[in-house]
């Protein structure tokens, strides 16, 4: 009777990885269930799944948005590994799923404040020059904001634009827009998944204030070669994959290049330069069915000027990984990571050159575990080690160095451990803790200043010499209560340090901007943020609801003092003030995921504010992302099986900003007197943009399709900057620059 109780009781793990049947592509966060049962697990970013249930028969359902659900009958006499693929639906699918989730996954999970896109779906929704842009349209959810007019830098739950941390493949991008800011550095054509964390970020993710976007390349087709791309107004892209070993290893490669300049060369100089280009590369192996290495790499450059005046600038990424199933409970992925990100300007003045030079770059070193422990219990640990070298401006006069910041070096650390616990069939939780470090290392001249900015005091310090040290913990915590099977509440709690920071008086990444470490004087930015959510379903998951409630509250914020002098500063820690922040408000997101109509409608109310001793007499007052009301609303119509409509409307309250009260004259030169920080605001922000994809006769292996898109339809005039100067009567008026009317553009895709 023991034994056969003994035998009873026994556990045993199933576990094996989630794959696409046409292409062997990895399906990540996909759901494996367990019938007649609550148990389920989701597959990680590598697509690998664990299980572990009681001995006998056991019936798996394996399920992922846009694929046919599999069933897996198992009798479990032990552990087992069996990896399962799916095939897409058959029929012709007439929804539009923007979150990337299991049909009630946005309810039972413990994520919370987390965006997720279908990146195929996107590719309907209408952007600016019809390249289509996933961070473009991230900016159409709740909590996620554009810092200017088409631009793809953006502000998330009211933080800065150097508070969210971007990365590619595991490699941080410090600046992910290409063409002053109106492309992002994201092909669509190489990406398999996007996630957005505006809060609740898991244990492994350090190093920024508000948020993490987290982009995954795909791994390229391992059963076939085929190629995709598309031929736009002012780009074009090409996307070539395919198995280097059939089901054992793949390649992909992914170009593209602008030819604005070319288009707009009736109207431009003959030396003018305007365009971008960025490659993507990305190859896998398997080696055995417990190991597999992955390479992948980015390289992007934007040229902008002319043989007189011209500035550039460019990411440069590379990533190897190695996935080690240790057994069938315990998953490792170390990764080696090396990201650089440089910029600049220069200028010939009749023979004389004027250039500027600065960048950030790193060397990452990091080890992430997954370990199943139970059915109710996923256990996440690993640490992370990242070699920082800051490269300050440059300022030189005839290739002769007129002033330089000092280079900066550091090291930053963090180490984690989390779980996700189901503790009842209605209770979820995810909590853990990360232990993060900032060290300075020299060579390096540390100074200190008066109340006049000059030096007082100078220390120095050798190469390879720790000569200060911060040290956070960032705990972590998430839970979610089901009310009933359609309906959740959920909770979320976590600190951030970030020991970066970006110094800029622009919305996007221009010569002036520079990153700059935390030192003796610059402490490091400590973000906390609570948020509550109700998250509900109806009609049988054909509309999903969801609203969420947040406060955010900033420490040692970082910015210029007013009158700052920023250019060829050696001593730029001297114009530097430091403060506090804060920002709450209230989301909600109405979509219909179903039917021939799908989309949804966002609505953010929130505030954001900022606090300096040295400003507006140490009062509170809006920071320049300040945005009290945000709208979006999508809609995307199926006509039929070929041709889909899509329409997008936004507004927004126009952003805070200094402008001018009052001038005077010296010596005949005009100076401008200017309000508080901020005290301002510019006109509120509102435009339409419609889309239409008409899908081609397929051939035998070639498809294609036509996208056609309207950006801003009425032609709104909103403002991208207002400027005051005098008539020719003298008096002031203020002059509104409105970047674009009504820009149509057309696309043609093409696979085979």
């Amino acid at each position: 009777m023991l034994l056969s109780q003994f035998a009873l009781g026994q556990e045993h793990s199933i576990s094996g990885h989630l794959r696409d049947a046409e292409s062997g592509e990895e399906l990540i966060y996909a759901t494996v269930s367990v019938a007649g049962t609550s148990q389920g697990v989701n597959t990680n970013e590598y697509g690998f799944y664990s299980i572990t249930l009681p001995q006998g028969k056991q019936t798996l359902y394996f399920s992922y948005v846009g694929y046919e659900t599999d069933s897996l009958v198992v009798d479990l006499n032990g552990d087992m590994t069996k990896d399962v693929e799916l095939t897409t639906v058959s029929t012709q699918m007439m929804e539009v799923v923007v979150l990337a989730e299991n049909e009630n996954e946005n309810v039972t999970n413990t994520e919370v404040s987390v965006l997720s896109l279908d990146i195929k779906e996107a590719k309907k929704i209408p952007v600016i020059f019809g390249e289509q842009d996933i961070v473009k349209t991230m900016q159409l959810l709740p909590g996620v904001s554009a810092n200017s007019e088409g631009g793809s830098g953006f502000f998330v739950r009211g933080g800065d634009a150097d508070q969210n941390l971007i990365l590619f493949d595991e490699a941080p991008v410090y600046n992910a827009s290409h063409l002053l800011g109106f492309f992002s550095v994201f092909n669509s054509d190489a990406l398999k998944d996007v996630k957005m964390y505006k809060g609740g970020i898991p244990a492994q993710f350090g190093g920024r204030a508000s948020s993490v976007m987290d982009v995954r390349m795909r791994n390229g087709n391992m059963k076939k070669w085929e190629s995709s791309g598309g031929i736009g107004l002012i780009s074009s892209r090409l996307t070539l994959e395919g198995p280097i070993v059939k089901d054992k290893g793949s390649i992909i490669v992914s170009g593209r290049r602008t030819y604005a300049d070319v288009v707009a060369r009736p109207f431009l100089e003959d030396d003018f330069s305007l365009y971008f280009y960025d490659l993507n590369l990305k190859a896998n192996y398997k080696f055995g069915e417990k190991d597999r290495v992955y390479i992948s790499g980015y390289l992007g450059r934007d040229v902008f000027g002319s043989d007189e005046f011209g500035f550039d600038w460019g990411n440069r990424t590379f990533t190897a990984r190695w996935n080690h199933i240790y057994n069938n409970k315990l998953f490792s992925n170390t990764s080696f990571i090396y990201s650089e990100y440089d910029y600049g300007f220069n200028v010939d003045n009749g023979g004389i050159n004027i250039d500027l030079d600065a960048g950030i770059y790193d060397i990452n070193l990091k080890q992430d575990y997954n370990f199943y422990l139970n059915p109710n219990n996923e256990i996440t640990f690993g640490w992370q080690g990242i070699y920082h070298r800051f490269q300050p401006s440059v300022f030189s006069f005839d290739e002769e160095v007129q002033s330089s910041a000092e280079r900066q070096y550091a090291m930053e650390n963090g180490i984690y451990i989390a779980n996700e616990q189901k503790v009842s069939d209605k209770l979820f939780l995810n909590y853990g803790a990360r232990l993060s470090s900032f060290h300075n290392i020299g060579p390096y001249t540390e100074k200190t200043f008066d109340a006049n900015d000059d030096v007082l005091t100078e220390t120095e310090y050798e190469s390879g010499k720790f000569y200060n040290t911060y040290l956070n913990i960032e705990p972590r915590f998430s839970a979610t209560y089901l009310v009933d099977e359609v309906s959740s509440l959920k909770l979320s709690y976590n600190r951030n340090a970030q020991y970066l920071h970006l110094l800029s008086n622009s919305t996007s990444g221009s010569p002036t901007d520079l990153w700059v470490p935390s030192s003796p004087l610059v402490k490091p930015t400590l973000a906390d943020q609570v948020a509550v959510g109700y998250f509900r379903n109806f009609k049988n998951n054909q509309y999903k609801f969801s609203t969420e409630v947040y406060y955010k509250n900033l420490q040692n914020t970082v910015d210029y003092e007013d009158g700052a002098e920023i250019f060829g500063n050696e001593n730029i820690e001297s114009e530097l003030i430091f403060g506090k922040g804060r920002a709450y408000g209230i989301e909600f997101l109405l979509e219909k995921t179903k039917g021939a109509f799908t989309g949804w409608v966002g609505y953010t109310l929130s505030k954001s504010e900022r606090q300096y001793d040295e400003l507006r007499n140490g009062e509170w007052f809006s920071a320049r992302q300040d945005r009290t009301h945000d709208i979006s609303v999508v809609g995307i119509y199926q006509i039929n099986p070929k041709i889909s409509l899509s329409a997008s409307w936004v507004y927004n309250t126009g952003d805070a900003v200094t402008f001018p009260n009052g001038k005077y004259f010296i010596d005949g030169n005009l100076v401008s007197l200017y309000s508080e920080r901020n005290g301002d605001r510019m006109p509120d922000y509102h435009r339409m943009d419609l889309g239409l994809t008409w899908k081609l006769k397929e051939r035998k292996r070639f498809a294609s399709d036509l996208n056609f898109s309207i950006y801003n339809v009425y032609n709104r005039k909103n403002a991208y900057s207002i400027t005051f100067d005098a008539n020719a009567a003298g008096a002031t008026e203020a002059t509104r620059l409105a970047l674009f009317g009504a820009v149509p553009s057309v696309t043609w895709n093409f696979k085979f």
